[in-house]
Protein backbone atom coordinates (compact mmCIF):
# COMPACT_ATOMS: atom_id res chain seq x y z
CA UNK A 1 0.00 0.00 0.00
CA UNK A 2 1.26 3.46 -0.91
CA UNK A 3 1.44 5.87 2.01
CA UNK A 4 1.08 9.59 2.52
CA UNK A 5 1.53 11.88 5.52
CA UNK A 6 -1.19 14.19 6.77
CA UNK A 7 0.51 17.55 6.92
CA UNK A 8 3.65 18.30 8.88
CA UNK A 9 2.17 17.32 12.23
CA UNK A 10 -0.11 14.43 11.30
CA UNK A 11 0.30 10.67 11.02
CA UNK A 12 1.45 8.60 8.08
CA UNK A 13 -1.54 6.86 6.55
CA UNK A 14 -2.49 4.77 3.55
CA UNK A 15 -2.83 6.72 0.29
CA UNK A 16 -6.55 5.94 0.33
CA UNK A 17 -8.80 6.05 3.37
CA UNK A 18 -12.14 4.31 3.91
CA UNK A 19 -15.13 6.55 4.58
CA UNK A 20 -17.57 4.47 6.63
CA UNK A 21 -20.64 6.75 6.80
CA UNK A 22 -22.68 4.92 4.17
CA UNK A 23 -22.44 1.70 6.18
CA UNK A 24 -24.77 3.22 8.75
CA UNK A 25 -26.75 6.09 7.29
CA UNK A 26 -27.86 8.42 4.52
CA UNK A 27 -27.46 6.10 1.49
CA UNK A 28 -30.40 3.81 2.11
CA UNK A 29 -30.31 0.44 3.82
CA UNK A 30 -26.95 -1.27 4.29
CA UNK A 31 -25.80 -4.81 5.01
CA UNK A 32 -24.03 -5.09 8.37
CA UNK A 33 -22.16 -8.29 7.52
CA UNK A 34 -20.99 -6.93 4.16
CA UNK A 35 -19.95 -3.66 5.82
CA UNK A 36 -17.75 -5.48 8.32
CA UNK A 37 -16.36 -7.69 5.56
CA UNK A 38 -15.53 -4.55 3.57
CA UNK A 39 -13.67 -2.99 6.52
CA UNK A 40 -11.75 -6.24 6.94
CA UNK A 41 -10.90 -6.29 3.22
CA UNK A 42 -9.72 -2.68 3.42
CA UNK A 43 -7.47 -3.45 6.36
CA UNK A 44 -6.10 -6.54 4.59
CA UNK A 45 -5.33 -4.42 1.52
CA UNK A 46 -3.32 -2.01 3.67
CA UNK A 47 -5.82 0.78 4.20
CA UNK A 48 -5.19 2.21 7.64
CA UNK A 49 -7.43 5.29 7.81
CA UNK A 50 -11.06 4.68 8.85
CA UNK A 51 -13.23 7.80 8.80
CA UNK A 52 -16.42 8.10 10.79
CA UNK A 53 -18.61 10.51 12.74
CA UNK A 54 -20.29 10.07 16.10
CA UNK A 55 -23.58 11.15 14.47
CA UNK A 56 -23.47 8.59 11.63
CA UNK A 57 -26.46 6.50 12.55
CA UNK A 58 -26.38 8.14 16.00
CA UNK A 59 -23.41 6.08 17.14
CA UNK A 60 -24.12 3.04 14.97
CA UNK A 61 -21.08 3.63 12.76
CA UNK A 62 -18.63 3.82 15.64
CA UNK A 63 -20.05 0.60 17.10
CA UNK A 64 -19.75 -1.03 13.67
CA UNK A 65 -16.09 -0.03 13.40
CA UNK A 66 -15.51 -1.31 16.94
CA UNK A 67 -16.99 -4.68 15.95
CA UNK A 68 -14.95 -4.83 12.73
CA UNK A 69 -11.68 -3.98 14.50
CA UNK A 70 -12.28 -6.46 17.32
CA UNK A 71 -12.78 -9.24 14.78
CA UNK A 72 -9.84 -8.23 12.58
CA UNK A 73 -6.33 -9.71 12.87
CA UNK A 74 -4.34 -8.07 15.66
CA UNK A 75 -1.73 -6.61 13.31
CA UNK A 76 -4.36 -4.92 11.13
CA UNK A 77 -6.18 -3.63 14.19
CA UNK A 78 -3.01 -2.06 15.55
CA UNK A 79 -2.31 -0.28 12.25
CA UNK A 80 -5.80 1.18 11.98
CA UNK A 81 -6.26 4.92 12.53
CA UNK A 82 -9.64 6.35 13.52
CA UNK A 83 -10.70 9.76 12.22
CA UNK A 84 -13.81 10.96 14.04
CA UNK A 85 -16.07 13.95 13.42
CA UNK A 86 -18.27 15.29 16.19
CA UNK A 87 -20.57 18.17 16.99
CA UNK A 88 -23.70 17.50 14.92
CA UNK A 89 -26.95 17.65 16.88
CA UNK A 90 -29.66 15.19 15.84
CA UNK A 91 -33.32 14.54 16.50
CA UNK A 92 -34.94 11.17 17.22
CA UNK A 93 -36.30 11.27 13.67
CA UNK A 94 -32.79 11.74 12.26
CA UNK A 95 -32.92 15.46 11.51
CA UNK A 96 -30.01 17.85 12.04
CA UNK A 97 -30.55 20.82 14.36
CA UNK A 98 -27.12 22.46 14.47
CA UNK A 99 -23.60 22.01 15.80
CA UNK A 100 -22.10 22.28 19.28
CA UNK A 101 -18.45 23.29 19.60
CA UNK A 102 -18.41 24.36 23.26
CA UNK A 103 -15.34 23.00 25.11
CA UNK A 104 -17.39 20.95 27.59
CA UNK A 105 -19.45 19.51 24.75
CA UNK A 106 -16.27 18.59 22.85
CA UNK A 107 -15.02 16.56 25.79
CA UNK A 108 -18.44 14.99 26.30
CA UNK A 109 -18.64 13.91 22.65
CA UNK A 110 -15.13 12.44 22.89
CA UNK A 111 -15.97 10.42 26.00
CA UNK A 112 -18.90 8.76 24.26
CA UNK A 113 -16.90 8.09 21.08
CA UNK A 114 -14.10 6.43 23.03
CA UNK A 115 -16.64 4.17 24.69
CA UNK A 116 -18.38 3.22 21.44
CA UNK A 117 -15.10 2.64 19.60
CA UNK A 118 -13.75 0.57 22.48
CA UNK A 119 -10.42 2.38 22.52
CA UNK A 120 -8.41 4.66 24.78
CA UNK A 121 -7.66 7.24 22.08
CA UNK A 122 -8.93 8.73 18.84
CA UNK A 123 -6.25 9.26 16.21
CA UNK A 124 -7.75 12.38 14.55
CA UNK A 125 -10.61 14.36 16.07
CA UNK A 126 -12.49 17.17 14.35
CA UNK A 127 -15.71 19.12 14.57
CA UNK A 128 -17.88 18.30 11.54
CA UNK A 129 -18.98 21.90 10.97
CA UNK A 130 -17.97 24.94 12.99
CA UNK A 131 -20.36 26.17 15.63
CA UNK A 132 -21.18 29.79 14.66
CA UNK A 133 -21.71 30.66 18.32
CA UNK A 134 -18.31 29.40 19.54
CA UNK A 135 -14.96 30.77 18.34
CA UNK A 136 -12.95 28.08 16.56
CA UNK A 137 -10.09 28.87 18.96
CA UNK A 138 -12.17 27.55 21.87
CA UNK A 139 -13.19 24.36 20.07
CA UNK A 140 -9.65 23.60 18.91
CA UNK A 141 -8.33 24.48 22.35
CA UNK A 142 -10.60 21.86 23.89
CA UNK A 143 -9.33 19.21 21.46
CA UNK A 144 -5.77 20.28 22.29
CA UNK A 145 -6.53 19.54 25.95
CA UNK A 146 -7.72 16.08 24.91
CA UNK A 147 -4.41 15.63 23.07
CA UNK A 148 -2.48 16.66 26.17
CA UNK A 149 -4.49 14.15 28.23
CA UNK A 150 -3.72 11.36 25.75
CA UNK A 151 -7.31 10.83 24.59
CA UNK A 152 -6.67 12.25 21.09
CA UNK A 153 -3.51 12.01 18.97
CA UNK A 154 -4.09 14.69 16.29
CA UNK A 155 -6.40 17.63 15.63
CA UNK A 156 -8.28 17.90 12.35
CA UNK A 157 -10.80 20.27 10.86
CA UNK A 158 -13.72 19.84 8.48
CA UNK A 159 -15.22 22.11 5.83
CA UNK A 160 -13.63 25.36 7.04
CA UNK A 161 -12.46 28.30 4.97
CA UNK A 162 -8.97 29.74 4.71
CA UNK A 163 -9.42 32.36 7.45
CA UNK A 164 -10.75 29.81 9.95
CA UNK A 165 -7.90 27.48 9.01
CA UNK A 166 -5.39 30.17 9.95
CA UNK A 167 -7.11 30.95 13.24
CA UNK A 168 -7.24 27.29 14.23
CA UNK A 169 -3.61 26.66 13.30
CA UNK A 170 -2.56 29.55 15.53
CA UNK A 171 -3.95 27.64 18.54
CA UNK A 172 -2.51 24.16 18.00
CA UNK A 173 -0.98 21.99 15.24
CA UNK A 174 -3.61 20.86 12.73
CA UNK A 175 -2.94 17.58 10.92
CA UNK A 176 -5.49 17.80 8.15
CA UNK A 177 -8.58 19.45 6.74
CA UNK A 178 -11.34 17.11 5.68
CA UNK A 179 -13.25 18.68 2.81
CA UNK A 180 -15.09 17.71 -0.35
CA UNK A 181 -12.79 17.58 -3.36
CA UNK A 182 -13.45 15.92 -6.68
CA UNK A 183 -13.60 16.62 -10.40
CA UNK A 184 -16.99 18.27 -9.85
CA UNK A 185 -16.19 19.97 -6.50
CA UNK A 186 -13.04 22.04 -6.91
CA UNK A 187 -13.83 25.06 -4.75
CA UNK A 188 -10.85 24.46 -2.45
CA UNK A 189 -8.35 25.19 -5.21
CA UNK A 190 -8.68 28.98 -5.09
CA UNK A 191 -7.85 29.79 -1.47
CA UNK A 192 -8.32 26.86 0.90
CA UNK A 193 -5.82 24.41 -0.60
CA UNK A 194 -3.04 27.02 -0.97
CA UNK A 195 -3.59 28.11 2.64
CA UNK A 196 -3.49 24.53 3.89
CA UNK A 197 -0.23 23.97 2.05
CA UNK A 198 1.26 27.19 3.40
CA UNK A 199 0.40 26.06 6.93
CA UNK A 200 1.58 22.47 6.47
CA UNK A 201 -1.93 21.01 6.78
CA UNK A 202 -2.89 17.91 4.81
CA UNK A 203 -6.19 17.27 3.02
CA UNK A 204 -8.45 14.26 3.48
CA UNK A 205 -10.76 14.54 0.49
CA UNK A 206 -14.25 13.15 0.80
CA UNK A 207 -16.89 12.96 -1.93
CA UNK A 208 -14.24 12.00 -4.50
CA UNK A 209 -16.97 10.28 -6.51
CA UNK A 210 -19.53 12.96 -5.58
CA UNK A 211 -21.70 10.45 -3.69
CA UNK A 212 -21.66 8.04 -6.60
CA UNK A 213 -22.62 10.67 -9.17
CA UNK A 214 -19.33 10.37 -11.08
CA UNK A 215 -18.67 6.73 -10.26
CA UNK A 216 -19.91 5.49 -13.61
CA UNK A 217 -22.50 3.35 -11.83
CA UNK A 218 -25.30 5.92 -11.42
CA UNK A 219 -27.89 5.76 -14.21
CA UNK A 220 -30.43 8.34 -15.29
CA UNK A 221 -33.32 6.03 -14.45
CA UNK A 222 -32.07 5.01 -11.02
CA UNK A 223 -34.66 5.21 -8.24
CA UNK A 224 -33.35 6.26 -4.85
CA UNK A 225 -34.69 4.84 -1.59
CA UNK A 226 -36.72 7.19 0.64
CA UNK A 227 -33.91 7.17 3.24
CA UNK A 228 -31.22 8.06 0.68
CA UNK A 229 -30.29 11.71 1.18
CA UNK A 230 -29.23 12.06 -2.45
CA UNK A 231 -32.93 12.39 -3.19
CA UNK A 232 -32.64 15.92 -1.79
CA UNK A 233 -29.26 16.75 -3.31
CA UNK A 234 -29.42 19.43 -6.03
CA UNK A 235 -26.92 17.60 -8.24
CA UNK A 236 -29.20 14.56 -8.44
CA UNK A 237 -32.31 16.51 -9.46
CA UNK A 238 -33.94 16.80 -12.90
CA UNK A 239 -31.94 18.72 -15.48
CA UNK A 240 -28.99 18.98 -13.10
CA UNK A 241 -28.68 15.19 -13.05
CA UNK A 242 -28.85 14.98 -16.84
CA UNK A 243 -26.14 17.63 -17.26
CA UNK A 244 -23.91 16.00 -14.66
CA UNK A 245 -24.25 12.56 -16.20
CA UNK A 246 -23.29 14.08 -19.54
CA UNK A 247 -20.00 14.99 -17.86
CA UNK A 248 -19.65 11.40 -16.67
CA UNK A 249 -20.19 10.16 -20.22
CA UNK A 250 -17.32 12.37 -21.37
CA UNK A 251 -15.11 11.01 -18.60
CA UNK A 252 -16.12 7.46 -19.51
CA UNK A 253 -14.58 7.84 -22.98
CA UNK A 254 -11.22 8.69 -21.41
CA UNK A 255 -11.47 5.80 -18.94
CA UNK A 256 -12.30 3.32 -21.70
CA UNK A 257 -9.29 4.44 -23.73
CA UNK A 258 -7.08 3.62 -20.75
CA UNK A 259 -8.86 0.34 -20.02
CA UNK A 260 -10.00 1.40 -16.55
CA UNK A 261 -13.29 2.33 -14.89
CA UNK A 262 -14.81 5.78 -14.53
CA UNK A 263 -14.49 5.57 -10.74
CA UNK A 264 -10.81 4.63 -10.93
CA UNK A 265 -10.16 7.59 -13.22
CA UNK A 266 -11.97 10.02 -10.91
CA UNK A 267 -10.13 8.77 -7.81
CA UNK A 268 -6.77 8.78 -9.61
CA UNK A 269 -7.38 12.40 -10.56
CA UNK A 270 -7.73 13.35 -6.88
CA UNK A 271 -4.61 11.33 -6.03
CA UNK A 272 -2.75 13.25 -8.74
CA UNK A 273 -3.45 16.62 -7.13
CA UNK A 274 -0.67 16.27 -4.56
CA UNK A 275 1.06 13.96 -2.11
CA UNK A 276 -0.59 15.92 0.72
CA UNK A 277 -4.07 14.74 -0.32
CA UNK A 278 -5.60 11.45 0.88
CA UNK A 279 -8.87 10.55 -0.86
CA UNK A 280 -11.55 8.85 1.22
CA UNK A 281 -13.53 6.23 -0.69
CA UNK A 282 -17.01 5.49 0.61
CA UNK A 283 -17.18 1.84 -0.45
CA UNK A 284 -19.89 -0.15 1.30
CA UNK A 285 -19.15 -3.40 -0.53
CA UNK A 286 -16.04 -5.40 -1.24
CA UNK A 287 -16.42 -5.16 -5.01
CA UNK A 288 -16.62 -1.36 -4.89
CA UNK A 289 -13.60 -1.32 -2.58
CA UNK A 290 -11.61 -3.48 -4.98
CA UNK A 291 -12.49 -1.11 -7.82
CA UNK A 292 -11.36 1.91 -5.79
CA UNK A 293 -8.07 0.23 -4.88
CA UNK A 294 -7.37 -0.17 -8.59
CA UNK A 295 -6.97 3.60 -8.83
CA UNK A 296 -3.64 3.27 -7.03
CA UNK A 297 -2.24 1.46 -10.06
CA UNK A 298 -3.40 4.13 -12.50
CA UNK A 299 -0.95 6.84 -13.52
CA UNK A 300 -2.36 9.89 -15.30
CA UNK A 301 0.16 11.66 -17.51
CA UNK A 302 -0.05 15.26 -18.71
CA UNK A 303 -2.12 14.31 -21.76
CA UNK A 304 -4.56 12.34 -19.60
CA UNK A 305 -4.96 15.24 -17.18
CA UNK A 306 -5.53 17.68 -20.02
CA UNK A 307 -8.19 15.41 -21.52
CA UNK A 308 -9.93 15.06 -18.16
CA UNK A 309 -9.82 18.83 -17.67
CA UNK A 310 -11.41 19.27 -21.08
CA UNK A 311 -14.11 16.69 -20.31
CA UNK A 312 -14.97 18.15 -16.90
CA UNK A 313 -13.73 21.74 -16.55
CA UNK A 314 -13.66 23.33 -13.12
CA UNK A 315 -17.12 24.60 -12.23
CA UNK A 316 -18.88 22.40 -14.78
CA UNK A 317 -21.17 20.62 -12.31
CA UNK A 318 -24.82 21.60 -12.26
CA UNK A 319 -26.27 22.31 -8.81
CA UNK A 320 -24.80 22.89 -5.36
CA UNK A 321 -23.21 20.00 -3.50
CA UNK A 322 -25.74 20.22 -0.63
CA UNK A 323 -29.29 21.57 -0.22
CA UNK A 324 -29.42 25.26 0.68
CA UNK A 325 -30.01 24.74 4.42
CA UNK A 326 -26.88 22.55 4.65
CA UNK A 327 -24.79 24.85 2.47
CA UNK A 328 -25.44 27.55 5.07
CA UNK A 329 -23.42 25.52 7.62
CA UNK A 330 -20.33 25.37 5.41
CA UNK A 331 -17.67 27.83 6.50
CA UNK A 332 -15.74 26.68 3.43
CA UNK A 333 -18.39 28.20 1.14
CA UNK A 334 -18.38 31.70 2.63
Amino acid sequence: MQTRTLGTSGPQTSALGLGCMGMSALYGDSDRAESIATIHAALEAGITLLDTGDFYGMGHNELLINEALRSAPAAARERALTSVKFGALRTVEGGFTGYDGRPNAVKNFAAYSLQRLGTDHIDIYRIARIDPHVPIEETVGAIAELVEAGHVRHIGLSEVGAETLRRAAAVAPISDLQIEYSLVSRGIEEAILPTARELGIGITAYGVLSRGLISGHFGRDRKLAPNDFRGMSPRFQGENLDRNLDLVDALRKIAEQKGVSVAQTAIAWVLSRGEDIVPLVGARRRDRLAEALGSLDLTLDADDLAAIEHAIPAGAAAGDRYPAEQMAHLDSER
